[in-house]
């Protein structure tokens, strides 16, 4: 059935005046739509509205709110996020829409939510979009008078939201046990060494550059081959960890692969970011099936193993603290933030005993022996979830 049907017309947000005595409405923004479905409320604004006949705008549990304008290159406009919280509390902006739907006794809205979202994983509301000065705006009264719900009784529609709850249930309570243990790693690491910035110890401070062997950055080329070699980018360089769920490949020269082939324990730092925070990100390579290589958003560098360990190197880094001593040596230009090699050897930190760091590194791999059982578990209950997903509304994810 049409969505229209479902739902009759888009109910349009409000945006009102700045709220300067504190006592307006709370109005929910795109910035609090997450990409899993759940509104995030940690930064809920609140604004003067003046207008009279506002109560069918308030939220309701089981409304649907659908992103009008927002998205990138990358990631489709048209998120959708499901409202359970308290009722007549809430307004949504200008950039939002609202999907209710009129008649519960046949068509569950939170089924309905589901096959929003799907389609949506799916690129389904690309086709949709108007692009002007960067932003994705979704012709929204199109999109919801061209998509179409799978039509099912009640009972049906009950039994697929029951299955969907229990498995995306089970993804969130395998994301949270893998926070869990970061926090693990993070409370033992301060437990051991204390606060960087504090230096309770008073460990011997050392510029990176003391303990730098060598470094250099990864290839200049760019490319996008099928059958080439993988060639890591800023995507994948994470904190602490590179996420490999989407590479990108490159065919290279013979000397290409010679000089820019990761060996195990290489230390990576992003060297460019349009966030100044991500600026300085590291994380230890460790060699997969095949091999990897760097492009020069990337410096790759080599540490005197006698003095530092790069596990106990790699969480002090992606602390509080590194991220404060990066971003004193971040440059910026064009609106891109950068770190050099000199900036990197510039950065100072806390250097304990190699036996403390061995001893953490070893918690760290024990830890991260955990983490791997859970992200395979975390693995599958997603890949579960997607088909369903194809299952039941005839789409699956777009990686």
């Amino acid at each position: 059935m049409k969505l229209v049907d479902i739902i009759g017309k888009v109910i349009s947000g409000e945006w009102g005046a700045d709220d300067e005595d504190g006592d307006g409405v709370p109005v929910l923004r795109t910035t609090n739509f997450t990409n899993d479905g759940v509104v995030n409320y940690d930064d809920v604004v609140t604004r003067k509205i003046q207008k009279k006949n506002l109560a069918v705008k308030f939220l309701r549990q089981g409304d649907i709110l659908i992103e009008k304008s927002g998205g990138s290159d990358k990631q489709p406009v048209g998120r959708v996020v499901y409202f359970v919280e308290q009722e007549r509390k809430y307004l949504f902006n200008n950039f939002t829409g609202l999907l209710r739907v009129q008649d519960q006794a046949k068509w569950l809205p939170r089924y309905v939510y589901y096959a929003l979202f799907s389609n949506w994983l799916n690129g389904g509301t690309r086709p949709f979009e108007n692009r002007t000065t960067g932003l994705h705006n979704l012709q929204t009264e199109s999109y919801v008078k061209s998509f179409n719900v799978p039509e099912q009784s009640l009972t049906k529609q009950r039994k697929i939201v029951e299955t969907l709850d229990c498995v995306e249930a089970l993804i969130k309570r395998r994301q949270q046990q893998l926070r869990t243990l970061d926090d693990l790693i993070k409370a033992r690491f301060v437990e051991m060494f204390g606060e960087p910035r504090e230096n309770p110890k008073n460990w011997a401070i050392y510029a990176l550059r003391q303990i730098i062997k060598n470094g250099n950055n990864g290839l200049s080329r760019r490319g996008r081959d099928r059958d080439g070699q993988i060639v890591l980018r800023l995507v994948e360089l994470q904190d602490g960890y590179i996420d490999y769920s989407s590479t990108n490949r490159i065919v290279l020269t013979e000397a290409e692969r010679e000089k820019y082939l990761l060996c195990e324990r290489d230390f990576l730092f992003a060297r460019v970011n349009g966030n100044p925070d991500n600026v300085g990100r590291c994380a230890i390579f460790m060699p997969i099936a095949e091999p990897v290589y760097f492009n020069d958003h990337i410096i790759r560098v080599h540490f005197d193993d006698d003095i530092i360990n790069g596990q106990f190197l790699s969480v002090l880094l992606n602390s509080r603290y590194g991220k404060e001593q990066f971003r004193s040596h971040v440059k910026t230009s064009a609106g891109q933030y950068t770190i050099s090699q000199d900036g990197i050897g510039a950065i100072l930190v806390p250097l304990p005993p190699l036996k403390m760091q061995l001893e953490f590194a070893s918690f760290v791999a024990q830890v991260d022996k955990s983490k791997t059982v859970i992200q395979k578990a975390l693995d599958e209950a997603q890949l579960l979830f997607d088909s369903l997903m194809q299952q039941y509304f005839g789409v699956r994810k777009i990686k």
